[in-house]
């Protein structure tokens, strides 16, 4: 009872900080899935510059802690080309950079899970190397990657709890800020964390949903 009534004395912070973090994920996502296929391609070329690249990218971001990266962003980096920098969007780069060294990884295997064989045969037909991943790679690769592109957004999602730090009211904040007005810290952050379990909850049921349609449609094939 006493969750239900934190939760229905403070609904608008709560649904604010819901909004916030959803859009936060949503955007992040979308911006990661275009490093992941561009960071994915270079660390597949052939040139060894573009590999360097992608590389480079990749242990930058993944040995590095998220905290770290967008506190870069926000205080080292933001106020260099904006004066006024806004939280939410160096808030939305810090995980698109985050999101899209993983991402690059996922869209990597993906496409070395289609025939090479495909490849070729495009390449023989004239096509070039960028529009055969255009028109025949990354069509078929996508199918495979879609789970592990929703296991990334949940990921994400989770990650933005972690943007509290540069005074982003998502979730998290939301929280904090409702236990500085009631001083019940043990209560508040309890519908926090259903919120999040509600959240993540959906998403992993709809991953499951479409991996099964997926398996089907594999299967029917």
């Amino acid at each position: 009872m006493q969750l239900f009534n934190i939760f229905m004395d403070n609904l608008p912070s709560i649904l604010s900080g819901i909004m916030v973090t959803i859009k936060l994920s949503i955007i992040s996502l979308l911006v990661a899935v275009v490093l992941g296929i561009v960071f994915g391609i270079f660390r597949l070329s052939k040139i060894k510059i573009l590999e360097g690249i992608a590389v480079g990218y990749l242990y930058i971001i993944r040995g590095t802690p998220l905290m770290v990266q967008a506190l870069f962003i926000y205080f080292g980096i933001a106020p260099l080309i904006i004066p006024r920098s806004d939280p939410f969007i160096c808030g939305v780069i810090a995980l698109s950079l985050n999101a899209g060294a993983y991402m690059s990884e996922i869209f990597r295997a993906g496409i070395l899970a289609v025939d090479f064989g495909q490849m070729e045969a495009s390449r023989s037909l004239g096509l070039g190397y960028f529009k055969t991943m255009q028109k025949v790679i990354l069509p078929q690769a996508v199918k495979i990657m879609i789970p592990s592109i929703i296991n990334q957004f949940i990921v994400t999602m989770k990650d933005t709890s972690i943007l509290t730090v540069i005074s982003i009211r998502e979730l998290t904040a939301s929280g904090q800020i409702i236990v500085a007005r009631n001083f019940k810290p043990l209560e508040t952050y309890g519908v926090i964390a259903v919120m999040y379990f509600l959240l993540i909850t959906a998403l992993s049921i709809f991953s499951s949903y479409v991996e099964r349609r997926l398996h089907r449609g594999h299967k029917s094939n």
